[in-house]
């Protein structure tokens, strides 16, 4: 198994010490959410793209994938469209093979619920020829009003083509009600692309969770790594946000520290 980790881990880091960093470490790749503690614009200049290719794929340190901010159910379905080519493009240039996208919000009503699932896989249907062509799988992430592996498996159920698939977050699911197991039977082959984080809950916490470092929490991270494994992911990647939450542990103590466990854990310990 290869490891990478999501840049949200250090907001404080540039791309370059990103890279370094991370190698120093033990990791074997990078995913892309942050470029110098910022989000990546999907109008990036040239200039921009060319340093990144130069930062990681030249300098051997692959992209496992582009995170985005899309929402495939945003009405409008345009600039939607027109942003997840642009990130498809980038994805292309840095040899990622995902590009990360949100679910985002659903309606209560049957109907409007059933309009918004329409509009997000006709969105979906109509970038799966390009990003096929670039070699690169557009993947809904277990997130949002799609936090439960469910309603992303419905969403992929009118998707049909394989160049769309998911990405399953091991926290979000979990807190939704939903086994590991099922996750899997879910997402099944449509799974592109597996973070783990851990968490524990905590009343004191807005959201009800406190992010943990991993294996001191409830979530069943260490069943994920098994079944993505057996689903053919020959990556991990660990979503350590810091960016998000600044109060957790610096990028220098939780990213060793997920490496480490990770490695126990694939050589059975």
């Amino acid at each position: 198994m290869k490891y990478a980790f999501s840049t949200l881990a250090a907001p404080e880091w540039t791309l370059e010490q990103a890279v370094e960093r991370g190698r120093t470490m033990g990791y074997d790749g990078v995913e892309l959410r942050l470029i110098d503690g910022e989000l990546i614009p999907p109008d990036f200049s040239a200039a921009a793209i060319h340093r990144v290719r130069k930062a990681t794929v030249d300098a051997g340190f692959p992209v496992l994938a582009v995170d985005t901010s899309v929402r495939v159910t945003e009405p409008d379905t345009d600039k939607a469209r027109d942003d997840i080519l642009a990130y498809v493009d980038m994805a292309a240039v840095w040899a990622a093979p995902v590009v990360r996208v949100f679910g985002g919000s659903l309606p209560d009503d049957a109907a409007g619920r059933e309009d918004t699932m329409a509009r997000a896989a006709s969105l979906l249907s109509s970038v799966a020829g390009s990003a096929a062509a670039r070699g690169v799988t557009v993947a809904v992430e277990t997130h949002d009003d799609f936090a439960a592996s469910k309603v992303v498996a419905e969403l992929l159920a009118r998707v049909p083509e394989p160049s769309i698939g998911a990405v399953w977050d091991s926290h979000h699911p979990y807190r939704m009600g939903e086994t590991a197991e099922e996750v899997d039977a879910n997402l099944a082959d449509r799974l592109a692309l597996a973070q783990v984080k851990d968490a524990q809950r905590d009343d004191f916490e807005s959201s009800g969770w406190k992010l943990v470092l991993l294996g001191e929490g409830e979530v069943p991270v260490r069943r994920l790594t098994e079944l993505a494994a057996g689903r053919g992911l020959d990556w991990i990647s660990v979503e350590w946000e810091k960016k998000w939450h600044p109060d957790i542990e610096p990028p220098e103590e939780a990213l060793p520290q997920h490496l480490a466990v990770l490695r126990e854990w694939e050589a059975g310990k």
